[in-house]
């Protein structure tokens, strides 16, 4: 079983983003959800986004989807605030680091889950 569960709630430009991702992520699942993000983000000038990534389903990506997911970010990446990354993987840690090279946003790793969204809601 793979695949991303997402949910986007919008309070006029700010925007909270919930994913959660399980299995190995496949470029198909991306072909589904980057359409979405991309029409709800461009509804907006100056959009704000506060992401939350539940990962600790996550077993990873298959190569074609790691760079759908480069260039998700490297395409809305001024358009982060924050984003947590709440998982269970020292991997997850690292990719969390790797993440702030690409968004303008600050990026930050958890291990629990109530302490990711707090963080996002300071």
């Amino acid at each position: 079983r793979h695949g991303l569960s997402i949910g986007i709630e919008r309070t006029g430009d700010d925007f909270f983003l919930s994913i959660k991702a399980q299995g190995k992520l496949t470029h198909r699942d991306y072909e589904q959800m980057t359409p979405m993000l991309d029409s709800a983000l461009a509804e907006v000038k100056h959009p704000k986004v506060k992401m939350f990534i539940d990962g600790t389903e996550l077993e990873g990506w298959e190569t074609r989807a790691a760079w759908d997911d480069l260039k998700i970010g490297l395409k809305h990446g001024n358009e982060f605030e924050k984003i947590a990354i709440y998982g269970n993987k020292k991997w997850q840690e690292v990719s969390a680091k790797i993440g702030r090279w690409f968004l303008s946003g600050e990026v930050k790793y958890f291990e629990n889950e109530n302490e990711a969204i707090t963080w996002l809601n300071e």
